[in-house]
């Protein structure tokens, strides 16, 4: 392999790596406060690209800047609508009862779509500066691989200070520890709950747009594997720990393009690599690499 070759396939890896750990981040943040995997995340960043998409359509190509920012606040409102509807009603139930609920959440939004959207493949629309290709030193890259990184940099920073720096970020880490504590601080938990899905959402809406510029293949179960493989990366890094998810998602991402480059017999396998990452990391770490042992009262 080439110099130039390894720079090629480090480039790509950094893009899915982005990617992944963008969509990561609403697992892990879910999760921090209701300790609950939402099984739907990836079906709403299928439900995004598909806003998206047929935003596109309507305004047209030259309008794709209005068009992508209101697939994004139909996201936010449609995952606050899932939070509402499916789990705000199962609050003080078991924890099994919610998971179940989560499941059948992204059922019935992966069969709404095929119903509603079709089950035909689409492409999706990409304005022509996501599509440029620039030569470097003998390396093709593509105009979307620098804008993946970048905006995924820009939101996590911004989710970082907004969930430290500001009075609803330290509700939210409030309600992340304890509900009752937190009413008696005058905290709307419900409120702060339903705001952390909408935030999540935004996350997967932009997630799904940049995926659907990169992959422009729309189907209605095209959520399922980029969901699995992102919730992998959240347990990889910690789930419950915003960095540990970004790193999550940028191992399994740099990690999948590298098996395919070192050992193209092993292209058949590349899915496989984030289930096998996975159980290394449950048997090796299973608070994952930057999860922190919770203490357990007896």
């Amino acid at each position: 392999m080439t110099f130039q070759v390894f720079l090629q396939h480090l480039t790509n890896g950094m893009s899915l790596g982005s990617l992944y750990a963008l969509i990561a981040i609403g697992y892990t943040m879910v999760y921090g406060i209701l300790r609950l995997i939402n099984f739907a995340h990836g079906d709403i960043f299928m439900i995004a690209t598909y806003v998206a998409f047929y935003a596109v359509v309507l305004l047209g190509m030259q309008l794709w800047w209005i068009a992508f920012p209101i697939a994004i606040i139909f996201t936010y409102l449609f995952g606050r609508l899932v939070e509402k509807a499916a789990y705000r009603p199962l609050r003080n139930s078991p924890r099994i009862s919610v998971l179940i609920s989560a499941i059948g959440v992204s059922f019935l939004i992966e069969n709404l779509a095929i119903v509603v959207f079709g089950g035909r493949p689409k492409a999706f629309p990409i304005p022509p500066m996501f599509n440029k290709v620039f030569n470097i030193s003998g390396v093709s890259i593509v105009s979307i691989n620098f804008f993946i990184p970048v905006i995924t940099v820009a939101l996590l920073i911004g989710l970082v200070y907004f969930i430290n720096k500001t009075k609803t970020g330290m509700a939210m880490r409030a309600v992340s520890k304890d509900y009752e504590a937190s009413r008696l601080m005058a905290i709307d938990v419900d409120k702060i709950i339903s705001l952390t899905f909408g935030i999540g959402s935004v996350l997967a809406a932009v997630g799904g747009i940049m995926w659907g510029l990169k992959f422009p293949k729309l189907e209605p179960l095209m959520g399922l594997m980029p969901g699995l493989k992102c919730f992998i990366a959240a347990v990889v890094g910690g789930i419950g720990d915003i960095r540990g998810a970004v790193l999550g998602g940028f191992i399994l991402g740099l990690g999948e393009i590298m098996l395919v480059a070192l050992l193209p017999e092993l292209t058949g396998y590349r899915d496989a690599f984030a289930f096998v990452l996975l159980i290394v990391i449950l048997l090796i770490k299973p608070t994952g690499l930057m999860g922190q042992k919770l203490s357990e009262k007896v």
